[in-house]
């Protein structure tokens, strides 16, 4: 069992099970887009989040994003943290199809792949937070030079930074930078985006 500090809010019951097979915390399942109307879960929430802090852990599908951003909404940001899980496609063993984007959701997910995501999310997870790899962070400047960002070819570019970290490919340059920063120190960026280059 892994022991975490903050929060862990995720979709579904399904994946809440998933969680307590090796997480040792609090863990809240949305019911999917019925937080939007459940005041009580909205305020439950917010509380915890005073208190240890909360991440987000939803599908990386549109309706994940969805979720993610409406809590992301309610809470101030640095109550807050982000754990992606990557675009796999698959269909989890309970279903008999794939969901509507072919993705496999956190419950599909592997442990270490989980783990994983939360201790790059900067987690405190068996009382050793989440190491930051970089001694400058990122800046929405740098992300603006490297052509992530007000480029006619700068959503290519961010999709192929997300491919090779791992990440969901859906993420706005804004959570992008959030991930970067947490992840990878700017050299490290800078080589990413220069192979993206020599490989077009």
């Amino acid at each position: 069992m892994y022991k975490i500090k903050e929060a862990v809010i995720v979709e579904g019951v399904y994946d809440k099970i998933k969680l307590s097979g090796f997480l040792d915390g609090i863990i809240l399942a949305t019911h999917g887009f019925s937080v939007y109307h459940d005041e009580e879960l909205v305020q439950t929430i917010k509380r915890i989040a005073e208190e240890t802090g909360v991440v987000i852990l939803t599908d990386s599908d549109s309706a994940g994003f969805r979720i993610r951003s409406f809590i992301k909404q309610k809470l101030p940001p640095e109550q807050v943290k982000h754990a992606y899980v990557p675009d796999i496609e698959g269909v989890e063993r309970r279903k008999s199809k794939a969901s509507a984007e072919g993705l496999l959701g956190v419950e599909g997910m592997s442990e270490e792949i989980i783990i994983r995501a939360l201790k790059e999310a900067g987690c405190t997870i068996d009382s050793c937070a989440g190491e930051k790899k970089q001694s400058r962070g990122i800046t929405k400047a740098d992300m603006y030079r490297l052509g992530l960002t007000g480029g006619t070819d700068s959503r290519a570019r961010r999709e192929y930074v997300s491919n090779v970290l791992g990440m969901p490919s859906k993420l706005s340059s804004n959570m992008l930078l959030d991930v970067l920063d947490r992840l990878i120190s700017l050299e490290e960026l800078e080589d990413i985006v220069k192979n993206a280059q020599n490989n077009q």
